[in-house]
């Protein structure tokens, strides 16, 4: 009867200590901005939650420590059920749970989840202290390690109760079912009676007081994460992967006292506070991030740590506040440090390309790039103060519509070609309403020479395959990528108004880009501001004409290709497999992959609007990466961006390694292959109304080596 009582209290208090903190957790989130993040696809929310929750998906991206973490979260899943089973023992001697307490199948179940559980523990004390893994630094690994042990404990109690049970005769299930428990149970064996029934009392006692005390550790500890992820799963962004939440400015009314981002920590979104909650402190973003790898300050693992510590900091005294009324809440408020530079370094801020490999890499959806570029909003359009580099790039794409502040008819000129090249007429779009496609040139294809001939080299494959298309010229503005990662919303929601009313002003409806961040911001971020485009990247637009036969390579080109997928492409948008359809559809190449590809890839550095910011600390990203492709046994990288073209052939020329590798978009080497075999194009119109051939006038290649 004492033991009953007993229990009784223990349960009401851990009841009532869990539900004191879930109600102050839930009072922190509260403290967030306001942000629509209600369900709408519950089809993709239902499969995340299948998927991404209970099939740990993105844990078993990496196998071994994926596969101990599967073990252990089934294994709470299962023996939930021998939980019951314990605290029912307390009031019921020989408790089973109706039903299906007595199924042999459950008994081995729960045998197997108990064996696999300890496994998982075992697993997860070698990787933690033998191989020592840098993705935990900077985690409360310590705390980590109580948690081993105390999950250790519950296993164990949990066998010799149940082996305890079988040698007293209380187990509710066949011992032929549970082999585990049964060899538990050889323990009691010389034991009376009396001895028995001790040990058991103990083990039950010692399983149910561990389990009451996890259950309220875990409320205050990094393993919050046990009941916050499968919520964090469920408000992750319904938004494209490659889009960021518009902020709709109006521009027009904006005064000087206006504040924009997250300049302090109720700035952030409630959304924001559950990331910081649901943080697991693995460090898989930390060990995949660009910025962290080349010895930058930029730790997405602890930008979300350290605004979880700044809120449990806080929130104690600001939910106090507010529980007393707006004044008081308001006058919490201003003693709020602000999130930059106090709680998280500037330069951290503004070391992200925004490759999203963090976000990539997060088993729990933890979208860092939000927090990093709400912040970069705040210092760029209420505080102004941002790398002084960045200033001409802004003032730039302000000012003549492009961070290379070209005027708008320079955007021509690669259509003149080199004294190797003809002259290409392509028509304006108000010259061919019925084009194809429209080709959108970008900011880089317009005016860096590199990018300048891979424009060319498709625009002429596009007329070789008959092609009908047209361009924007001076028209087209940059589309506002490197502003909007910038943190200038404002100039990047001006530029896409503009282009937007351009595009729609000509009917367009499908656009070709070379660029996956013309790509990836016309595509997913445009219908933020009512641009609907079919827009494809040019990799997968050439395979398709490949496939078509309307482009056939036949010369042979003797070269090692290895291809570097562009995060915009690869990671953001899931656009990767045209680029590899159209280089192994090249005769004479041999491929072969780089070791981070795919999903995998790693950046090169110019993402984020960091293609107009000095890297001052560790080593490049652009080296980084180049040193990557010079270890493969290539001898030509393979690009399909402008600014992956620029930053690996100044890595390649930086490591002097420019007779051991080359770097060619996609689209020059199609068009060297076609090109080897002219008899393959001549007669084939170009598309526009007026006659190519597979060679200049001249003789030469229509594309340099």
């Amino acid at each position: 009867m004492i033991e009953k009582a007993v229990m009784t209290v223990l349960l009401l208090l851990t009841i009532g200590a869990f539900a004191f903190r879930a109600k102050q957790l839930v009072g922190y989130i509260g403290l967030g901005a306001e942000e629509d993040r209600k369900p709408r696809d519950w089809k993709r929310k239902l499969k995340d939650q299948l998927v991404v929750v209970l099939g740990q998906r993105k844990l078993l991206q990496w196998t071994v420590p994926g596969v101990l973490h599967l073990f252990i979260f089934w294994g709470f899943m299962v023996l939930f059920t021998t939980i019951i089973e314990a605290f029912g023992a307390v009031y019921q001697t020989g408790f089973h749970i109706p039903l299906i307490g007595k199924w042999g199948p459950l008994g081995a179940l729960q045998d197997l989840f108990v064996v696999a559980v300890l496994i998982g523990i075992i697993g997860g004390f070698i990787i933690r202290r033998g191989q020592q893994p840098g993705r935990y630094k900077g985690s409360h690994t310590k705390e980590a390690e109580y948690i081993l042990y105390a999950i250790f404990g519950i296993m164990i109690t949990i066998l010799f109760t149940r082996g305890a049970e079988i040698s007293l005769g209380y187990f509710p299930y066949d011992p032929a079912w549970t082999p585990a428990s049964n060899l538990a149970s050889k323990a009691f064996s010389s034991l009376g009676h009396e001895a028995r029934e001790a040990w058991d009392t103990v083990f039950l006692w010692w399983h149910s007081l561990i389990i009451l005390a996890f259950l309220v550790y875990i409320t205050y500890s990094k393993h919050l994460h046990i009941i916050t992820s499968g919520a964090n799963v469920l408000f992750v962004s319904e938004r494209p992967k490659g889009a960021l939440k518009p902020m709709h400015i109006d521009i027009e009314n904006m005064g000087e006292d206006d504040t924009f981002g997250a300049g302090k920590l109720t700035d952030l979104t409630w959304k924001q506070m559950l990331d910081g909650m649901t943080c697991t402190e693995c460090g898989r973003c930390q060990s995949q991030c660009p910025a962290w790898n080349t010895g930058k300050p930029l730790n997405p693992k602890l930008l979300i740590m350290d605004i979880r510590d700044h809120m449990f900091d806080y929130g104690p005294a600001l939910l106090a506040a507010k529980q007393e009324g707006p004044e008081a809440y308001a006058a919490a408020l201003e003693t709020l440090p602000p999130l930059n530079p106090e709680i998280i370094e500037d330069e951290v801020i503004w070391d992200c390309t925004t490759c999203g490999a963090c976000v990539q890499a997060c088993p729990v959806d933890i979208e860092h790039i939000d927090h990093i570029i709400d912040m970069r909003r705040n210092l760029v359009m209420t505080e102004s103060r941002f790398p002084r580099e960045m200033q001409s790039a802004l003032n730039n794409m302000e000012t003549t519509g492009n961070p290379w502040g070209q005027p708008p008819q320079a955007r021509l000129e690669w259509t003149q070609g080199t004294s190797k090249q003809e002259a290409l007429e392509i028509p304006h779009i108000s010259e061919a309403p019925d084009a194809e496609v429209l080709f959108w040139v970008g900011c880089a294809g317009a005016f860096d020479d590199r990018n300048k001939k891979v424009v060319y080299d498709f625009a002429k494959l596009m007329q070789l395959a008959n092609v009908k298309f047209a361009i924007l010229g001076g028209e087209e503005s940059c589309n506002g990528d490197p502003a909007r990662r910038m943190g200038a919303e404002y100039i990047y929601q001006m530029l896409a108004e503009q282009n937007i009313e351009t595009l729609n002003n000509y009917k367009v409806k499908k656009i070709v880009t070379i660029c996956p961040h013309c790509f990836n911001t016309m595509f997913n971020e445009y219908p933020q501001f009512g641009g609907y485009f079919e827009v494809m990247h040019h990799t997968e637009y050439l395979a398709e004409l490949m496939r078509d036969g309307r482009l056939k390579p036949e010369g042979e080109i003797n070269r090692k290709v290895t291809y570097h997928d562009p995060c915009y492409n690869a990671r953001h948008n899931d656009v990767w497999k045209g680029a590899r359809e159209v280089i192994e559809g090249i005769p004479g190449t041999e491929y072969g992959e780089l070791k981070r590809h795919g999903h995998s890839t790693f950046c090169c550095g110019a993402g984020g609007g960091r293609m107009w910011m000095e890297e001052r600390m560790g080593k490049k990203v652009n080296i980084e990466r180049t040193d990557e492709a010079l270890a493969s046994a290539s001898d030509t990288v393979a690009v399909g961006c402008p600014f992956c073209n620029i930053m690996l052939s100044d890595g390649i020329t930086e490591r002097g390694a420019d007779d051991q590798m080359q770097v060619k978009d996609v689209a020059t080497l199609l068009l060297q292959s076609i090109e080897f075999h002219p008899e393959s194009s001549v007669a084939a119109g170009n598309g526009n109304g007026s006659e190519t051939h597979g060679r200049n006038g001249n003789g030469s290649n229509g594309s340099e080596d």
